[in-house]
């Protein structure tokens, strides 16, 4: 969302960011976008975080900055005068379930957040941009099948991973693969390792918080449940930043990088 924010060139309108550094580490190319910005809170803010930083406006999602029944939801902060603009693909968090996430949930949320603050034209400008990338990636991939992708992000008992109403699950579509959890009922959720052997992947992605993904490939490598599945065997393994995988403007070049790992012959 910061990064939704930084493609309109919004840092003069902004009082701080929230929720960065206590999950992902910040890039050379964040850190430079967002300038002296503070940090407001290094997890969920607290409502008196908010207030205290002059806060008169909110874009943030559920499980992204709010919790439901939490002391900062749009309800809280509309009695404190404070209107929000929330994440389109978080909505399930809050029981709201919509058809199945497409990238318009990003356009559409950079188009209002462009509308805020009568940025109209140039969000028009990006989503037409980004829309123009994704199809050339469609023209390229005409006719090849999927490959099957398990998306690793974290957990040792069980995989946490993406599932159907996540636009993670879209951006691998896209890109030429098919995630093997679109089944599973949530966004982002917990999985088995036994479903994950079962359905057998040809390729795997793992989520990178910006520490690498070292320990994760190694306990995946060691997993005895799956060394005898197809991505494996192939070493067929690519590292995805948080930021591509979650709504953002790098899921565009998520999805190039996707394709081009996925089928290396479409390579331009």
């Amino acid at each position: 969302m910061a990064e939704m924010a930084f493609a309109l060139h919004l840092q003069p309108f902004m009082t701080g960011v929230t929720g960065i550094s206590g999950w992902n580490k910040r890039t050379p190319v964040f850190e430079k976008e967002l300038g002296d910005l503070p940090e407001i809170a290094t997890h969920y803010p607290t409502l008196e975080q908010l207030l205290n930083a002059g806060t008169d406006f909110f874009f943030a999602g559920w499980n992204y900055g709010m919790h439901v029944g939490g002391d900062v939801t749009p309800e809280t902060l509309a009695a404190q005068g404070i209107p929000t603009l929330v994440l389109s693909e978080s909505c399930m968090r809050a029981g709201q379930v919509f058809a199945l996430p497409t990238l318009d949930l990003l356009y559409g949320d950079e188009e209002r957040l462009g509308q805020v603050f009568d940025r109209t034209i140039e969000a028009q400008s990006l989503v037409n941009g980004w829309k123009m990338r994704v199809q050339a990636v469609q023209k390229q991939l005409a006719g090849r099948p999927p490959v099957r992708v398990f998306l690793y992000d974290s957990g040792r008992d069980r995989p946490f991973t993406a599932g159907k109403y996540a636009l993670a699950t879209e951006l691998m579509h896209l890109g030429g693969g098919q995630n093997i959890f679109r089944d599973l009922p949530t966004n982002w959720g917990p999985a088995s390792w036994e479903s994950v052997a079962v359905r057998d992947p040809e390729a795997i992605l793992i989520v990178d918080y910006g520490d690498g993904i070292e320990q994760s490939l190694a306990f995946l490598k060691s997993h005895p449940l799956l060394t005898e599945t197809v991505a494996l065997k192939d070493n067929r393994i690519m590292a995805v930043r948080y930021d591509e995988m979650t709504p953002s403007p790098a899921n565009i070049d998520a999805i190039e990088k996707i394709s081009v790992f996925l089928h290396p012959e479409t390579k331009p």
